[in-house]
């Protein structure tokens, strides 16, 4: 689907706190690079609840479908991304069912991992790829999801998606560095993605 402007019927998103998610955020991907995945299921929780406002049975069975995604999607180079895509389709579909979202999951979940697929082949250097060249494809993928997502133009997130790869940028020179808990770039990772969310919030809330 390449329509700019995805209309939304009965739309249920509810407003987030921007602090929140991308404090999440930012654990769960350092939860991921550690590989601990208890600490990642418990921030996934926190992020679902607060990012899409859904009761407590579905919040909690999203955060672990997020969970298991990332996890068939970890490992390199014998990742899973049938897999991958197939749990993000039934988040997606969870969110769309209690939210009232008119989207397609499978097209929700494209789009998700998409953008997985991107940042690997920009973390890995990966020569099979050219986005190991092209930054600016990352902030694409990420405007695309969103745009479908909340239903906005891609436009009026290409902010949020531009924090967001800062964000990932600094988790990448983490994650080189040797995945360090105490590492400032933590600090200033998760600076990138609350200003993220912040512009997401704006973008939705100013959606008409």
């Amino acid at each position: 689907m390449t329509t700019d402007r995805i209309p939304r019927t009965g739309s249920r998103v509810p407003s987030f706190d921007p602090v929140l998610v991308g404090t999440r955020e930012r654990d769960a991907w350092a939860a991921y690079y550690r590989h601990e995945w208890c600490r990642f299921l418990v921030a996934a929780v926190a992020m679902v609840r607060a990012g899409f406002g859904m009761p407590w049975p579905a919040t909690l069975k999203g955060a672990w479908l997020v969970l298991r995604a990332n996890q068939a999607w970890a490992p390199f180079p014998d990742n899973d991304p049938a897999a991958a895509h197939e749990l993000m389709r039934r988040f997606y579909a969870l969110v769309a069912r209690r939210q009232g979202l008119s989207i397609d999951p499978v097209e929700a979940a494209g789009r998700e991992v998409e953008w997985w697929r991107v940042h690997r082949g920009l973390q890995q250097h990966d020569p099979q790829h050219q986005e190991a060249a092209e930054p600016g494809l990352l902030v694409a993928a990420l405007a695309r999801l969103c745009a479908y997502v909340y239903g906005v133009p891609e436009a009026l997130v290409t902010q949020a998606a531009r924090e967001r790869t800062a964000a990932m940028e600094l988790s990448d020179a983490w994650v080189a560095a040797g995945c360090d808990p105490q590492d400032a770039r933590l600090a200033a990772e998760r600076d990138h993605l609350v200003r993220s969310y912040g512009a997401l919030r704006a973008a939705v809330a100013g959606r008409g």
